[in-house]
């Protein structure tokens, strides 16, 4: 059982940056694929960023839409994910969730049922 706790979300004007930290438990959390997440209001959940597990390169992926904005990275030894999120637009607005796997494939990384752990979920909202 892996447990999953955001936070960093909060308010931000346009063209602001946040830093999303997700903490997990267990001790071998550094080998699990994680994903970010983000859904707003009345929209279907959407794929943001995701690092592959250790053993499998730390490989990143990206929506095109944050490519050169967003920046997806993990501190192994902190059981930490974090998202560093620049230049914000109000289209960010969401809540956005960490979750994790194991044993996806790379082309499924941003199908949300390719991930077995979720966390509860931050705030992140854009101030045009």
């Amino acid at each position: 059982q892996v447990q999953l706790v955001e936070s960093g979300g909060g308010l931000v004007q346009d063209g602001g940056s946040l830093r999303l930290d997700c903490a997990a438990s267990g001790r071998t959390f550094s080998n699990y694929d994680v994903g970010w997440f983000r859904q707003a209001p009345g929209k279907e959940r959407e794929f943001v960023a995701h690092i592959r597990g250790r053993g499998r390169g730390g490989t990143t992926y990206y929506r095109d839409s944050v490519k050169g904005r967003f920046t997806i990275a993990r501190d192994n030894a902190k059981n930490t994910v974090y998202l560093q999120m620049n230049s914000l637009n109000s289209e960010d607005t969401a809540v956005y969730s960490c979750a994790a796997g194991t044993g996806m494939i790379v082309s499924s990384v941003g199908n949300p049922s390719q991930y077995t752990y979720w966390g509860q979920g931050t705030q992140v909202t854009v101030s045009s």
